[in-house]
């Protein structure tokens, strides 16, 4: 573990259990869209980039965080399929920066036993991210802590068009009948198979819209909308999250006291 994570390791441990929050209250899984970087870097008088490197830094101690405070699953919207429009260095940039974290952090990702999963149209990214993400997705497979979930190269709706093509392909090969088709059904071909869906949105720098991420998987999350940019997003703002996550009243459609079973898997 690099002495920058350890650092953040211990500065985290002190905060178990923190006051005011219910443990038995607390989301089974987080989404995050990771908004502010270049306005971060801007009001600074920063280049863009430097932005998305401090935004790895707020990614990396919320990811502790969560796993600290008995969160069971992160999802982090990294990269989407819009984000190919930004000026090509950037985008360079952005894909050199995921190959460099990933060949750091593995191993302190594996010591702490964090499954890694990346969601979204990987074949279009860069032959050696790919092989870095095949080869970090294999070795933390059967790790039993939080489930880190990276979405890169993502789309909402580009994800439900490509369930409803297989879907589509398994009934003209004779494998599925279209009355077979339900949420179940669909669910099974997304990305985010096997893990339950969100029940809080955060998203950061003030926006308030979800940007095409994780469509049918929100359908019953709390959003929490905060104005601090992504790469000030700390353990504050994140217990503010929480806190703000444990007010609110889930029906989920229902009545109180009556939770249909909406979480999936």
């Amino acid at each position: 573990m690099s002495r920058q994570l350890a650092t953040s390791a211990d500065q985290i441990e002190s905060r178990r259990c923190p006051d005011g929050l219910d443990p038995s209250k607390l989301p089974g899984h987080i989404a995050v869209i990771m908004d502010g970087n270049g306005r971060w870097a801007n009001a600074r008088g920063l280049p863009r980039v430097m932005g998305h490197r401090a935004g790895v830094e707020a990614l990396k101690t919320t990811l502790r965080l969560c796993n600290d405070w008995g969160i069971g699953a992160l999802t982090a919207y990294a990269f989407s399929t819009e984000n190919w429009s930004r000026p090509g260095e950037e985008v360079n940039f952005l894909m050199t920066l995921f190959e460099r974290v990933l060949q750091r952090e593995l191993n302190a990702l594996e010591s702490e036993q964090v499954r890694i999963r990346f969601l979204g149209d990987l074949e279009a990214l860069p032959p050696r991210l790919q092989a870095l993400i095949a080869d970090a997705t294999e070795r933390t497979a059967s790790n039993r802590g939080i489930h880190f979930n990276v979405c890169t190269n993502y789309g909402g709706r580009r994800e439900l068009v490509r369930a409803s093509r297989r879907l589509a392909e398994r009934v003209a090969s004779g494998e599925l009948q279209p009355s077979q088709i339900d949420e179940n059904a669909l669910a099974a071909e997304l990305y985010t198979v096997g893990e339950r869906d969100p029940d809080l949105l955060i998203r950061t720098s003030g926006e308030q819209r979800i940007s095409n991420f994780l469509l049918w998987q929100l359908a019953y999350a709390e959003i929490h909308v905060t104005e601090v940019c992504w790469p000030d997003f700390g353990a504050d703002a994140l217990l503010s999250a929480l806190t703000d996550y444990q007010s609110r009243r889930r029906r989920f459609g229902g009545l109180d006291g009556v939770m249909p079973d909406v979480l999936g898997s």
